[in-house]
């Protein structure tokens, strides 16, 4: 993992989207059509985040959706969320995903502080371990 976390932000004036695509598993629940908005997540193209296909609202309820928070949002006049409580799931043949404000130690004593969602690999193939880089699909994990 490097040093610096790659974060991208894409706004439309009423709503932020920051990407952190560190932490995205490739879910396609953003932009595969029966899922997702496709008018606004368009992986095949640069920027991939067009937020001028849809509203605020409509950006803001896909993005919930995200199962990584690899995508999140803010509303331009709030402050960012701080969420005080943890949850831990476990996604069927996914990640372990831990829900809140956390602190993660690497070996080396080097930390980083995470929010929101954190995926972490249950498969032990990710090539970013501790997250999940969504390898776990290629490799048909199942638990």
């Amino acid at each position: 993992m490097s040093d610096k976390e790659v974060v991208k932000e894409y706004s439309n004036g009423e709503v932020t989207v920051v990407w952190k695509p560190g932490s995205c598993i490739h879910s396609t629940i953003c932009w595969k059509k029966a899922t997702g908005l496709p008018t606004v997540f368009q992986p095949s193209t640069k920027p991939w985040i067009k937020l001028e296909g849809a509203t605020s609202q409509e950006i803001r309820n896909q993005v919930d959706k995200c199962p990584s928070g690899a995508l999140s949002y803010r509303l331009n006049e709030e402050k960012p969320e701080v969420l005080v409580s943890n949850v831990v799931e476990t996604l069927p043949n996914g990640p372990l995903l831990v829900y809140g404000n956390i602190t993660v130690k690497h070996s080396g004593h080097e930390e980083s502080k995470v929010s929101k969602v954190t995926a972490f690999c249950r498969c032990g193939a990710s090539s970013n371990k501790p997250y999940c880089d969504g390898t776990h699909v290629k490799i048909n994990f199942s638990d």
